[in-house]
Parts: structure tokens; sequence; C-alpha cells
């Protein structure tokens, strides 16, 4: 089935890092509040690189990049699929960027707390659930609304 025009979906690598305390990273986005770090794929790279990249310029820090957690699948405007790894801290003092105005280290119950919006607070919950099965998820928003869930 042919809508006549190639599909134009972003591509977005989140990470949800620990350190050697099992503390939680996470940032605070100006609009969308606190969350895990993640961004956009650029052209021309590579998602793991992608991954390290926006983990350092929003929060400050560098990982070492660990299993694929969750895929997330947004199907209504503005499409895009996001992969989302868990990692681990190994250097780096937090810090901040243009994209985020905080960056702190969480345990998983402030972490929960302090995340609100429903999308960030599921992949969080799904992140920090993590068994060895990749969580697949499609959705859309405007409401929120999750259409489909299984593990890979």
């Amino acid at each position: 089935m042919s809508t006549g025009s190639a599909p134009l979906h972003t591509v977005v690598a989140g990470c949800l890092v620990r350190n050697a305390s099992n503390d939680v990273l996470l940032i605070r986005h100006h609009k969308r509040g606190w969350e895990i770090p993640q961004g956009r794929v650029e052209e021309g790279e590579d998602l793991v690189h992608a991954l390290c990249r926006e983990v350092r310029e929003e929060a400050g820090v560098e990982i070492e990049p660990g299993p694929l957690g969750a895929v997330w699948s947004l199907i209504s405007r503005s499409p895009a699929i996001i992969f989302t790894f868990l990692g681990s801290y190994k250097s780096g003092n937090l810090a901040t960027s243009g994209d985020s105005e905080e960056a702190g280290w969480f345990s998983e119950a402030e972490a929960i707390e302090k995340v609100t919006g429903s999308v960030m607070r599921e992949r969080l919950k799904a992140l920090l659930n993590f068994k060895g099965a990749v969580v697949y998820r499609s959705y859309s928003t405007k409401p929120y609304q999750v259409l489909m869930e299984q593990n890979l």
C-alpha cells in the first residue's frame, strides 16, 4: 500500500544511565520536564554514537552503552522510532546544555516521581523493569495511547 510519498520518521536514541550507586541519570528538558537523556540521530550518524553524544550533550557525562531495552514507535503526527538503551556512567561531571536546564542522579523512586510526562514516565518504567527482553510499544499522542505492546 503506497501513499505516494516516502515515510518520514525521526530516529531517536535514549538511555537509562546508572552510576556505581545504581542511581538513575535524569535531565530536565525546558519543554518536557524531567526525562532520560535522549535526542535525534543526525544524518550520517550511527545509533550508538548518537546515544553517547546525546548523553554527553545533555548531561555532560560519558557512558558505556549497554543492551537495547525498549523500542517505541510513535505513529501519530511527526512519527518517530525511539531506541532506548541501558547504560553505565563512565566519567565526567554533570553539566547542562541548550537542551537541558538541569541534570541529576536520582533513586528509582525519585526518578519515577520527577518524570511527570505520561510517555516519558512509561518509557522510564519500561527501562527500570528491563528483564532481558526488548519491550516494543507503538503509541499515539493527544491523548497518549498505547496501541500495541509486546516483548521481543
